[in-house]
């Protein structure tokens, strides 16, 4: 995302064509102590994530209207499933009555929520911060996934070997054995193993590898 001041709570981007919503919904995250960023198109906002002045690396949401000229909401919301960026950038729409049955298909579809016109001040606060928490831990998420990534770089292809097995529940005299190489060597490469995988025990490296689900 573009340089700006940080905010414990994130950011909310708001696109939405009506200047004076726009206004107003500014001035009611701030009112919370929630950082706002308007845009006044789905186009404007699209120009700005690919001139990447827009970037999932911070939690942030998007309250994002339904009907707008040019690239409607929708037509965005696709957009970012495609880009991957619902996890780390939860989308509530803003829809009217008309719109409802579409905001419903969206949320089926991954979007967070849709709040409807004309809509409670302190419900759509409350599901604002909702999300920016969900996007707070799917960062977190991403983070701890990078990390374990790089992690395994470090691995030589005998300590993976080794690792495999330490999972698999084998003993170190059964590695030393699959791989004919010594219990010392064994030991050298799976105290290896626990050190650059930052872990003190074969069940917390399982439970590590289990929890990140790498692909």
């Amino acid at each position: 995302m573009t340089a700006r001041v940080q905010t414990q709570s994130g950011t909310v981007f708001v696109v939405d064509d009506e200047e004076v919503l726009r206004d107003a919904l500014s001035w009611l995250l701030r009112s919370r102590r929630l950082l706002p960023r308007a845009y006044a198109s789905a186009d404007e906002f699209w120009a700005a994530i690919e001139q990447h002045e827009v970037r999932p690396d911070s939690p942030a949401c998007l309250l994002l209207d339904m009907r707008m000229p040019g690239m409607n909401g929708m037509a965005l919301f696709e957009r970012l499933i495609e880009r991957g960026w619902l996890e780390v950038l939860p989308v509530l729409f803003l829809t009217g009555h008309a719109d409802v049955a579409t905001a419903v298909m969206a949320v089926k579809r991954g979007a967070f929520d849709f709040v409807e016109k004309p809509f409670s001040d302190n419900a759509l606060v409350d599901r604002v911060v909702e999300a920016l928490g969900r996007s707070e831990q799917a960062l977190a998420r991403l983070s701890e996934r990078d990390g374990l990534r790089r992690h395994l770089a470090e691995l030589t292809e005998r300590e993976l070997e080794v690792m495999r097995l330490v999972i698999a529940g084998r003993a170190n005299k059964q590695i030393a054995d699959e791989l004919d190489i010594s219990v010392r060597t064994v030991e050298v490469h799976r105290a290896r193993v626990f050190d650059k995988m930052d872990v003190k025990s074969a069940i917390e490296l399982a439970n590590v590898l289990r929890g990140a689900r790498l692909d």
